[in-house]
């Protein structure tokens, strides 16, 4: 039964990344999906390839995080399955400002190391923000059309948290309110609890 076999090591390995054991869960997502992929499985690959990628990104591995994120984006451009398609623009923002929160942090650990100054990167943090912005308006987008409001409210979150970082508090709060107020119910679940704090600190 390599169907079942592949599904319940891939979820078994969700499981224990989401509760912090990021190698052994990273590990087990992988070889689920080789082997749901050898047995010719490719339905909802885009999904699973999104909850890989963030699994290596709460484990640090945002390079391995965005290397996912770009083979589930060419598999939905492939196969037309579009229903996780907000979320993979969403994980794509997020891991970029990770990745650029990676190298400034290493810069600052080397400068103390080296005397001679370095010089500048290409790529500045606002330009990096921009992107990343970019991405979350897209998943917001996307959400939008497919009427997809869980998605729409966890880009939404995404976005509204950079922007208070740039102090945008204003726009951040009007967003996320906009989303927020259309629940009616689901109010003990992350995304919406994440998004009350969020308006709780904006307000």
């Amino acid at each position: 039964f390599p169907l079942v076999v592949g599904h319940g090591t891939y979820w078994q390995g969700w499981a224990l990344a989401s509760q912090g054991q990021g190698e052994e869960g990273i590990a087990r997502l992988c070889h689920g999906l080789a082997v749901l992929r050898a047995a010719g499985a490719e339905q909802a690959r885009s999904w699973y390839l999104a909850l890989l990628a963030e699994a290596y990104g709460k484990a640090g591995q945002i390079e391995e995080g965005l290397t996912v994120v770009a083979e589930a984006l060419a598999q939905v451009d492939k196969t037309e399955e579009r229903f996780y398609e907000a979320e993979l623009y969403r994980l794509k923002g997020q891991l970029t400002l990770q990745q650029e929160n990676q190298k400034s942090k290493g810069k600052s650990q080397k400068s103390k190391i080296e005397t001679s100054p370095q010089p500048l990167t290409p790529s500045t943090q606002a330009e990096v923000e921009q992107e990343a912005e970019g991405y979350f308006l897209k998943a917001i987008e996307i959400a939008q059309r497919q009427q997809a409001k869980s998605l729409e409210l966890r880009a939404a979150t995404s976005l509204a948290r950079l922007w208070q970082q740039q102090d945008k508090r204003e726009e951040a709060r009007q967003l996320l309110a906009d989303i927020y107020g259309w629940f009616a119910e689901g109010f003990d679940t992350p995304d919406l609890q994440e998004a009350k704090t969020l308006l709780e600190e904006l307000n």
